[in-house]
């Protein structure tokens, strides 16, 4: 996704259980959509396991996270 393209899309069929705990998740990171929130979280279990995306470069259009955001708060 170097290109910020996403073509491909993907159908993801959860518990209401699951549900809740991504939602929670996500508001509580303040994550703009669903969709942003699963793609963090699988970049961030990828990571766990030793696989890198977009050459370690993290944009928030991408990933739906505002670092920037943070660093002008401290």
């Amino acid at each position: 996704m170097s290109d910020g393209n996403r073509e491909e899309r993907l159908q993801v069929m959860l518990t209401q259980d699951e549900l809740v705990a991504l939602d929670d998740w996500r508001f509580a990171r303040r994550m703009p959509s669903r969709a942003a929130a699963i793609r963090e979280l699988l970049k961030r279990g990828l990571a766990a396991e030793g696989v890198t995306t977009n050459e370690g470069r993290t944009r928030s259009k991408d990933f739906g996270v505002t670092p920037a955001r943070a660093a002008k708060a401290t």
